[in-house]
């Protein structure tokens, strides 16, 4: 019998997915932390998920004209060859990113639920890639803007995106690395990293909806409105991470966020060693 979320718990968790979702730090990763550091308790892999359908509802706002003209353009490349320009290409690419995730997500859906949510990994994972992104700014040639981007770059951050399924790596940061190790620039490798998430994210989100209530395996069990004020928060918060990210990346290393990650890393194997926290 899993125990019931509080009305504290459920603003807060909703609160640390909208900060957390866009910046290379991982959501789901903190949700783990925080909730085990203030609460004693797992939120679980299906509160994360729904909620992040409030943080991706934020990118649809973001990016709406963006996408909107992808859809159209993509639509247009169907029955027109003459029209297929970069967005009908895009329309693609996201598609094409979308697979590798879409199949692992299904086949290790429950190993994620369960054992991927052990706090020793996640602190590892934190600190590991940690470094994956500095070699990315190091050994990146940030020579390419988005329209630059090609069908391979597209499947090689999809691959990279499958890294989100472990909590500690971050969607944002495993897919803007690989677009980073490419040769995209900064700011690109992060907006088609956002544009690729939405598919992904959706699916999970809307495939967990059923089991958030009564979590499988550990995990709080929350109220129907609860759920809903955890994601309208992160629905605002989000958004609002999204518009500093895109100014940040474009004149900042990711490198801010690998000290960040290795510090909070370093600090939770410290309280699992001491015994101050369980995994």
């Amino acid at each position: 019998m899993n125990e019931t979320m509080t009305w504290l718990q459920a603003i807060v968790l909703g609160g640390v997915q909208g900060l957390t979702e866009f910046l290379p730090i991982s959501s789901s990763g903190h949700l783990r932390i925080v909730s085990e550091v203030w609460f004693g308790d797992d939120a679980g892999a299906s509160f994360t998920a729904v909620t992040q359908l409030g943080t991706e509802f934020a990118v649809l706002l973001f990016f709406a004209k963006d996408i909107w003209r992808i859809i159209l353009a993509w639509f247009a490349g169907l029955r027109d060859a003459t029209k297929r320009n970069l967005d009908y290409r895009v329309g693609w690419y996201v598609i094409l990113a979308t697979i590798p995730i879409g199949l692992l997500g299904f086949l290790f859906k429950d190993q994620i639920r369960t054992a991927g949510r052990n706090l020793w990994l996640v602190a590892i994972m934190l600190i590991l890639f940690s470094f994956v992104f500095i070699a990315a700014e190091r050994f990146g040639t940030r020579a390419r803007p988005l329209e630059k981007i090609t069908g391979r770059d597209a499947l090689i951050m999809g691959a990279a995106q499958c890294l989100a399924l472990i909590p500690g790596v971050s969607r944002s940061g495993a897919t803007a690395s690989a677009g980073l190790f490419v040769g995209l620039e900064r700011e690109a490798a992060f907006r088609f990293s956002f544009l690729i998430a939405i598919p992904a994210v959706l699916a999970s989100g809307l495939f967990s909806l059923k089991d958030v209530f009564e979590p499988a395996g550990e995990g709080l069990a929350a109220t129907g409105p609860q759920i809903a004020v955890a994601t309208l928060v992160a629905f605002v918060l989000g958004y609002v991470s999204i518009a500093w990210l895109l100014k940040f990346v474009s004149h900042h290393s990711m490198s801010w966020f690998a000290g960040y990650r290795i510090a909070l890393g370093l600090l939770v194997i410290a309280l699992l060693a001491t015994g101050v926290i369980s995994s």
